[in-house]
């Protein structure tokens, strides 16, 4: 997606809201990785925001503990509609080598609705600014559905 196309689409920047659920900290420290210099994905127009109601995107690395789950099936109501929803690393996606334990509830999907993957352990920052690309695409399009959906009310 060339980055024309996505200034097109977002009316402003997009914000993203990072939620660790669990995780061992290696997919956290690839996220900070993306926002310094040699990365600099706040050039596209996003950036980290410290609040779930100001955010248009969740993004969660971790499996979900159970002390996690309820709060973040409370962080993503914050969240105002429309949202997107990335899951970075396979831990959250899958619960991969803690995918039987006591003490989860499960990969992120059982928890929240998914729209976004970044597998790895962890995950390199060329394939986190991927999936918040393909979370624009998936922004423009709820927006676009919500749009048609209050002008048919």
């Amino acid at each position: 997606m060339k980055l024309t196309r996505a200034l097109e689409i977002l009316p402003k920047s997009l914000w993203v809201f990072h939620c660790n659920s669990g995780s061992c900290n290696g997919c956290d420290i690839e996220i900070v990785a993306t926002i310094t210099p040699r990365y600099d994905i706040e050039r596209f127009g996003m950036k980290l925001v410290g609040s779930p109601r100001h955010a248009d995107v969740l993004l969660v690395t971790g499996p979900v503990t159970k002390y996690m789950t309820e709060r973040l099936r409370r962080i993503y109501e914050q969240v105002p509609d429309p949202k997107v929803v990335i899951v970075v690393g396979n831990c959250g996606a899958s619960g991969d080598v803690f995918y039987k334990s006591y003490s989860l509830d499960g990969p992120v999907d059982n928890i929240i609705p998914v729209d976004v993957y970044v597998h790895g352990c962890p995950p390199r920052p060329e394939a986190i600014i991927e999936g918040a690309a393909k979370a624009v695409l998936l922004l423009e399009k709820k927006r676009e559905e919500l749009l048609k959906a209050g002008a048919s009310r």
